[in-house]
């Protein structure tokens, strides 16, 4: 016997279908054809976040926010690879339930006619271990975010605008990109949020009665949790003895959110210039900083005088004491005594641990200037091969200004550029950015502390070279893929 549906079950079924119209949101696009808006009206007070994927498994997320009931709320949902439909809908985690809105759909753009290389990937990666972001130095394209087998899942394009020296993702989730002239921090979108020009940062330093100016800003940035920058800076000044040359060096400067100059550091007044074991007169040639969160110093690395040099900074109080340098004929003793054991030439420093006085740092060693057999590992191919890059790991004692190397991974000699990230399952990625066994191109290599290669990533077929490439969790705070 048929069962008839009574008219009150009817009218409350019209009722529900009304009611999750009301609250049903839509998904828009956006300047950035990875990128989409989704919008709805929050029927709960609670966090809301947007799942999003390439079936109704969905399996990534936004970062969420706080919402209050009947609130009009719109999340930028990014992460998502060209010319692919995806699904996505909104979530409200309120007390201990959760509320779904229904599913939509979003089909992204092409990439811009700028891309002319493409990664290609010879392993792949378990999910869930997060994203690279690439600061690529020869692709129109700057920098860009890929997933584990290669696919670009975010970009930063302005056509003219090569701004990837380099790339950084934010605590507040926006990216720093730069170029010599010009910086800026930018959203998932490509909205400019802060800018600032060479011509700016040069007229903050005459009001603030400094005598020099700066030729470029370059290799690293940092923004501390106050908003200030701590920008990377190259400055020239004429040097006779006897001969006249122009000595390209390295300054710090600290420039809070209203372009104010705060705190300067500059290598003229704290180096000898009668060391210059690389490249003379491009002096110092420095490429990373790091803030050092024990103690509120940094961390400067210079490649050409192959010393990673702590810096008295104490949060903008430091008289800029240089506190040690680690390398060859810097401050620490190493074990073993051997000087292929130092870093040469390197990139990318970071600290892996701190207990009292000891300290654990690793950094890309590229071995430019790595002795061997009386000759330095400038080009490797003259001298049989035998020269090397590796990702390294010291140990040091500040007290006693000691040092010994507690890890290593050599790979095929690098030129230059390359970045070592310890990842938060104990595995390393390590960029090989002139990759000299894979044509000078990028390769990046993930690997066990008992140094077995996992996943590898190339970036041909056209040739690219990767000055960094970073693996972070996911392009959302608090938020890992």
């Amino acid at each position: 016997m048929k069962r008839l549906t009574s008219p009150a079950t009817l009218v409350l079924l019209s009722l529900f279908a009304a009611s999750s119209l009301a609250w049903a949101g839509s998904v828009n696009g956006t300047k950035h054809p990875l990128v989409a808006e989704y919008s709805v009206t929050a029927p709960y007070s609670g966090q809301l976040s947007v799942e999003f994927g390439r079936d109704l498994s969905y399996g990534r997320s936004t970062s969420s926010q706080t919402v209050n009931q009947n609130q009009m709320a719109t999340v930028v949902v990014a992460g998502m690879r060209a010319n692919t439909l995806y699904h996505m809908r909104a979530r409200i985690d309120y007390g201990n339930q959760t509320w779904y809105d229904t599913d939509q759909v979003f089909t992204t753009g092409p990439l811009p006619n700028a891309t002319h290389a493409i990664p290609t990937v010879t392993g792949l990666r378990p999910p869930g271990e997060g994203v690279d972001l690439v600061s690529d130095l020869r692709l129109d394209l700057g920098p860009l975010v890929l997933d584990a087998d290669g696919s670009i899942i975010w970009y930063y394009y302005v056509p003219g605008y090569k701004a990837a020296f380099p790339a950084r993702l934010m605590s507040n989730g926006h990216i720093v990109v730069q170029n010599a002239v010009d910086l800026r921090e930018v959203d998932l979108e490509g909205n400019i949020i802060r800018e600032l020009t060479l011509a700016q940062l040069n007229a903050a330093l005459t009001t603030a009665g400094y005598q020099f100016q700066v030729d470029s800003m370059h290799h690293d940035v940092l923004r501390l949790n106050n908003g200030h920058y701590i920008l990377l800076t190259q400055e020239h000044k004429q040097v006779c003895d006897p001969n006249c040359v122009n000595v390209l060096s390295d300054t710090i400067v600290d420039i809070d959110q209203n372009n104010n100059v705060k705190w300067v550091w500059r290598c003229f007044d704290h180096l000898d210039l009668n060391r210059h074991p690389y490249q003379w007169p491009d002096w110092t040639h420095c490429n990373a900083l790091v803030y050092l969160q024990n103690d509120g110093n940094l961390l400067l690395s210079s490649r050409h005088q192959s010393w990673v040099m702590k810096i008295q900074y104490l949060d903008g109080q430091g008289d800029g004491t240089l506190l040690w340098r680690l390398g060859y004929q810097g401050d620490f003793t190493l074990t073993p005594n051997d000087p292929t054991e130092w870093n040469w030439d390197q990139h990318d420093p970071s600290v892996l641990g701190w207990d009292g006085s000891k300290i654990t740092i690793m950094l890309f060693d590229n071995g430019n200037q790595r002795p061997y057999q009386g000759q330095a590992c400038e080009n490797s191919h003259t001298i049989g091969g035998a020269c090397y890059s590796r990702g390294v790991v010291f140990k040091l004692d500040q007290s006693t200004l000691t040092a010994n190397v507690a890890w290593e991974y050599k790979l095929p000699f690098s030129s230059w550029g390359g970045s070592a990230v310890l990842l938060p399952d104990g595995n390393v990625e390590f960029d090989n950015s002139a990759d000299n066994g894979y044509g000078n191109a990028s390769r990046v290599v993930e690997v066990t502390p008992g140094l077995q290669q996992i996943w590898r990533m190339d970036s041909g077929p056209v040739p690219t070279n990767w000055y960094r490439s970073i693996r972070i969790p996911s392009l959302y705070p608090g938020v890992q893929w």
